[in-house]
């Protein structure tokens, strides 16, 4: 069941642009690759959902090394994380494979994978949520003085073997059938096992414990899946600029509204790949973006912090400038 050659042509640049947007994400977050670009391609452009895993992992194998070497330049990938990440995942992608090649090629299996997809895109979705929480707890925690301040350099972290591996087996599982968890699923679990890791830091170790990852599984679904180069070839070309650009503003910019935007998207796709009908889909949406924005600001004034970040930006700058001011002053003072 391939999907037809001819009608890509026509399809070039609406594919280069979204592969494009979808790299920016990668790189910003660590999250969303898989889960956008294979709904992408099943959603808009009609591509079986085997094809289109294929396809995909085959871009993020090109894509996600783009975005690690960025990281890796910056200091911010943790080697021995990454090192038993791999251990774990590598094998586990070509098991998913395997897992998928042994259903055959029936229409069937093509709707257990769109399904498969829909529930794990829903997953990457709860999951950004989660992360923010986890984040904005630790925030708080620092500056009541319950927990150690976050930290300004690269911690030492104690490697936690054992968890770390069996972390990476899950991910390459997951991955290999789906493309979906190589940034959510990992990136998660190693907030949840080494909390001390900055954000800068997780990113980074993700995108460098991908590339080995996704590697092992498009090199899988090259041999033994349904790839298709006319597909693949406009993702990778698209994709890996933004993924560059991405990580290289990753620093400077709030990943806040990045990975709401994100959340709100994945959401839709999940949705749509379960074949929620589109009046649930809207209101679900709505709700979404409505109730959640409400709830997120009461989470945000009961930890103490105002209830819009733009907010808390303006007075954090304010504290500065006071600040530099002073200091300022002080050196000028006989």
């Amino acid at each position: 069941m391939g999907w037809p050659v001819s009608q890509l042509g026509a399809m070039d640049v609406a594919l280069l642009v979204g592969a494009f947007g979808v790299g920016i994400v990668v790189g910003l977050t660590g999250m969303g690759g898989g889960a956008l670009m294979t709904p992408m391609l099943v959603l808009f452009f009609g591509v079986p959902p085997l094809a289109a895993v294929s396809s995909d992992l085959v871009a993020s194998a090109v894509m996600k090394p783009v975005g690690s070497v960025v990281h890796f330049r910056r200091g911010t990938v943790n080697l021995k994380l990454v090192k038993w990440l791999c251990i774990g995942s590598v094998p586990s992608a070509f098991a998913g494979v395997f897992i998928l090649r042994a259903f055959g090629q029936s229409e069937q299996v093509h709707d257990v994978v769109r399904t498969a997809l829909g529930v794990a895109i829903l997953f990457t979705a709860a999951m950004l949520m989660v992360r923010a929480y986890m984040r904005l707890a630790e925030r708080a925690r620092a500056r009541d003085g319950r927990a150690d301040p976050l930290p300004q350099a690269h911690p030492h972290v104690h490697v936690k073997v054992l968890p770390t591996v069996l972390l990476g087996a899950i991910g390459g599982l997951v991955v290999g059938m789906t493309s979906v968890g190589s940034g959510s699923l990992v990136i998660i679990g190693l907030m949840l096992l080494y909390p001390g890791l900055k954000a800068s830091q997780l990113v980074g170790t993700d995108l460098m414990q991908a590339v080995p990852l996704v590697g092992a599984a498009a090199l899988s679904h090259v041999i033994f899946g349904e790839l298709d180069f006319s597909v693949s070839l406009p993702l990778v070309i698209g994709s890996v600029p933004g993924a560059y650009l991405g990580a290289r503003l990753s620093a400077a910019l709030p990943g806040g509204i990045v990975r709401r935007a994100l959340a709100f998207v994945l959401l839709a796709s999940g949705l749509k790949l379960l074949d929620v009908p589109n009046v649930p889909t809207a209101l679900i949406l709505i709700s979404f973006a409505v109730g959640g924005s409400l709830v997120w600001m009461q989470i945000r004034r009961r930890r103490g912090f105002p209830a819009l970040a733009t907010v808390e930006a303006r007075q954090r700058r304010a504290r500065n400038e006071e600040f530099v001011k002073q200091k300022s002053g002080a050196r000028e003072a006989p």
